[in-house]
């Protein structure tokens, strides 16, 4: 019988360490609100990972982490589409392209990045099959969960503490007028740059991060860096309506505001 609940009961983090502990052999299906995921473990050691209809194979893998270029990962799928993933592997270590350690590598870090994705994922639905493992094409690895589950939970705790920091992103960014630091001399990662490329008060951090295939966690890190280096600040979108409460305050004219204000400054001085 297979192992099923809810995420709001039951966290990722969790669900790791059952595996970890109890050396279980499986695929972890989760089902968020937006997509869904497949982790599958061999002995309690993380073997492979899948999210959503990305593109997992080993093609997609190397093309994601540079090893090719998007027109070499073309050809690939253009001139050996039935070549299997273990086959490629070794048609490009034997062609010298890339070393079996480049290609492990990539598939690792490939792993790790879906992996503590889904350690954020509050909400949703779990089940664990023991009888399914990854198609026998894929290139699996074996990875230590004692780390993964120190390093997802780090990040959880971090994602809590940028939602205090933004709590809303459905808010957009808008350059200061006077930035504490010329934008040209601050020193941008790629990440950060494709961020900055989409700054404006028409678009929500939301579809930012949307645009560029960002996690929650990824954009509320970079909002947040570019919000302390005081280049940005968090702005209403363009038509966006003001709450009800806003548009019932009316302001003061001037002579009354003036009036109140030296009012103030009395109140203060007889204190």
């Amino acid at each position: 019988m297979a192992l099923k609940g809810n995420l709001r009961d039951f966290s990722v983090a969790q669900l790791f360490n059952l595996i970890n502990l109890a050396r279980k052999t499986g695929t972890l299906t989760l089902e968020g609100p937006d997509q869904a995921a497949w982790v599958s473990f061999r002995e309690g050691k993380l073997i492979y990972a899948q999210l959503g209809s990305e593109d997992g194979t080993l093609t997609g893998v190397l093309a994601k982490a540079g090893k090719l270029t998007p027109r070499q990962a073309k050809l690939i799928k253009t001139h050996a589409p039935d070549k299997s993933d273990q086959e490629l592997g070794l048609m490009l270590i034997n062609a010298g392209y890339l070393s079996q350690k480049e290609i492990l590598a990539s598939i690792r870090q490939y792993v790790l990045d879906i992996v503590f994705q889904l350690f954020t994922w509050t909400d949703g639905y779990f089940r664990f099959d023991g009888d399914v493992l990854p198609p026998d094409d894929r290139i699996t690895i074996r990875i230590d969960l004692e780390n993964i589950i120190i390093e997802g939970s780090r990040r959880v705790q971090e994602l809590e503490q940028l939602r205090e920091e933004i709590p809303n992103l459905d808010m957009a960014l808008d350059f200061v007028d006077r930035p504490g630091a010329n934008i040209r001399d601050v020193n941008l990662n790629v990440e950060e740059w494709k961020v900055v490329s989409y700054i404006n008060p028409k678009n929500t951090i939301r579809q930012i991060a949307k645009a560029n295939k960002m996690s929650e966690l990824q954009i509320r890190r970079i909002v947040y860096g570019l919000l302390q280096a005081g280049l940005v600040e968090i702005v209403r979108p363009e038509g966006m309506p003001l709450p009800p409460q806003a548009q019932r305050i009316q302001p003061l004219d001037r002579q009354e505001g003036a009036s109140l204000v030296n009012r103030l400054i009395q109140r203060i001085r007889s204190l």
